[in-house]
């Protein structure tokens, strides 16, 4: 016990000793701090609250399954045990795809705003791209790479970025769904959120109308084909179930999510959080300073 209390005066006497190595140490990366924390240009989150639209057109199937499920086997129908998939993690999934994102990028030509953007001018409300990799003037990508990167981005660089900025999150209690985007501007982060929910609903849409019309067509064929009362009527009612599906994606912009909280252009940064940056920064100035001086003392000892 006297021992450890020798220790612990010895390493104190050792720290007030080099207490103007360590005030130093600590003011540069204190300073250091300040200066990053400074550089570091504001980002701001949009996100939208989502509800998963109710699924009508399932129930009919469902009932047809109960009913005639054996009977529809014998003509080779299988109408499933179940409603269908999970829509709304199904959306989920494809919102996050390689695909989905690729397409998103080009058909609202924002590869300039993802991958070239440097600042927000908050008075004109427009982004200042890098000189070095975009030539706004000539829309030309100008940047130096190494093969086989391309001066225009790929789709695959693209999406690396994307997928950083935006967030997908589904509450296992509520089932409501989030999605948020993250950018310099917070005019292009809510714009890019509704675009997302615009896009993903149309997308799952179209998914089920081109489906529910291949189904139709099959099941027609199958009608002509078939001579056996009760399976044609269940044939003919598979068909007024197709046609059900296409009615209800028709009639419906917000096919698979409902927006309950529209995206909105946050007023304030989400980050960064330079006071945090500039405390963690002091700290761990400090603590370098107290190890440097220590592990100097004890290798003089030796």
């Amino acid at each position: 016990m006297q021992d450890d209390e020798i220790d612990l005066r010895e390493l104190f006497s050792v720290i007030w000793q080099g207490k103007w190595l360590v005030i130093a140490i600590t003011a540069v990366f204190a300073i250091g701090s300040v200066v990053f924390a400074i550089m570091q240009p504001n980002i701001y989150k949009s996100e939208a609250l989502l509800a998963p639209a109710a699924e009508e057109q399932g129930g009919g199937l469902s009932a047809l399954a109960s009913q005639f499920g054996g009977l529809a086997s014998l003509a080779g129908v299988n109408l499933g045990a179940k409603g269908g998939t999970d829509k709304t993690q199904l959306a989920i999934e494809v919102l996050k795809s390689r695909q989905f994102t690729s397409d998103f990028i080009q058909k609202h030509n924002i590869l300039a705003d993802l991958m070239a953007a440097e600042k927000w001018d908050r008075d004109t409300d427009k982004l200042i791209y890098d000189e070095d990799a975009y030539n706004e003037a000539t829309n030309t990508w100008v940047r130096e790479v190494k093969a086989p990167l391309k001066p225009e981005p790929s789709m695959q660089e693209a999406y690396k970025v994307f997928s950083k900025i935006i967030a997908v999150n589904k509450d296992k209690e509520s089932g409501m769904v989030t999605i948020s985007v993250e950018h310099l501007s917070p005019t292009v982060a809510e714009q890019w959120v509704t675009w997302l929910i615009e896009d993903i609903n149309k997308v799952m849409k179209e998914r089920d109308v081109a489906e529910a019309n291949r189904s139709s067509e099959f099941l027609n064929k199958q009608i002509a084909l078939t001579n056996v009362a009760d399976i044609k009527a269940i044939l003919y009612k598979l068909v007024e179930e197709q046609a059900k599906t296409i009615m209800f994606a028709e009639v419906r912009d917000e096919y698979v999510f409902n927006t309950i909280d529209p995206a909105l252009a946050p007023e304030e940064k989400d980050k960064p959080k330079r006071a945090l940056i500039c405390v963690l920064g002091t700290m761990l100035g400090g603590m370098l300073g107290v190890m440097f001086v220590l592990i100097r003392h004890f290798m003089r000892k030796e």
